[in-house]
């Protein structure tokens, strides 16, 4: 009788991992499909009633990749992209890490992102530029300096987050890059400041399963996938609730709304969010 029960259990608990992951695979699928809906003839991705831009393009190449998407056409993407100025630093280091996805030659991005580093290990302008400085320089196959590394751990703030500048809040999306940014480099993720990370992402969650971009904020789409992303990144379970919580985000068109009050940037937000929901920490 005991055995009977066990094995009834067992095919519950298969049944009910199967189910998940197909819901999953699904709604990686439809944000996939609306994604690549949202291409137009110039090889770029807009928001609806928009045009093309390069931020918006690289991010939508990244979801989809995530996804398992990446079709032939993707490669028009790439060639809009190369063909676009990356006026700020962050511009710049989306763009090496889309083109890394689809396969192209990086290595020119990587030089002139490595022309960027200050003497105190900083790339770029401020913190958040350091962050996807080293996720863009890994994704090119190059070590990032041990004063950028250094640079970034002198930056936490005692509640264990990150901010995108040194005088800012420390808010859940800076706290995210910076995370997946040292375990790229090659920080334990059982050490002390990402164990502190972590444990501020925490905070962050709601009772709804989503994360915010700050304690006793409302949940948000973002928020969310940069959390689910960064926990996955720290060796750490983000659990079901968050993955419930976007897929109650997601419309009938594959698109995901903002949060539960608002829907804006389908395109933007629907990028991200594949990311997390196929537990892709950057950079891949």
């Amino acid at each position: 009788m005991k055995r009977r029960r066990r094995t009834l259990l067992l095919t519950f608990l298969v049944a009910l991992t199967l189910a998940s992951t197909c819901t999953a695979a699904s709604s990686l699928a439809r944000g996939a499909s609306y994604l690549l809906a949202r291409q137009q003839s110039d090889g770029g991705f807009a928001e609806p009633g928009a045009s093309s831009s390069a931020g918006l393009t690289a991010w939508t190449v990244l979801g989809l990749k995530a996804s398992g998407k990446a079709p032939a056409k993707l490669q028009a993407a790439a060639d809009y992209l190369a063909q676009t100025p990356a006026p700020q630093a962050t511009d710049l280091e989306l763009k090496l890490l889309a083109q890394a996805a689809l396969g192209r030659d990086v290595s020119k991005l990587a030089d002139e992102i490595e022309q960027l580093r200050r003497p105190g290990g900083r790339i770029g302008p401020a913190l958040n530029s350091t962050y996807w400085g080293v996720l863009a320089l890994r994704a090119a196959g190059r070590r990032p300096a041990k004063a950028t590394v250094r640079y970034i751990l002198r930056a936490q703030r005692k509640s264990g987050g990150w901010s995108w500048s040194p005088r800012a809040a420390a808010d859940a999306g800076d706290t995210a890059a910076a995370i997946q940014a040292l375990r790229a480099a090659g920080t334990n993720a059982r050490s002390a400041p990402i164990t502190r990370a972590v444990r501020y992402l925490r905070r962050c969650q709601n009772k709804d399963g989503g994360f915010a971009v700050s304690p006793g904020a409302d949940s948000d789409a973002q928020s969310t996938a940069w959390a689910i992303q960064a926990l996955v990144a720290a060796r750490k379970d983000p659990g079901k609730p968050p993955f419930r919580y976007l897929k109650r985000l997601q419309r009938s068109d594959g698109s995901f709304r903002f949060s539960a009050r608002y829907s804006t940037t389908p395109t933007w937000v629907t990028a991200q969010v594949l990311c997390a929901l196929a537990r892709r920490p950057f950079p891949f």
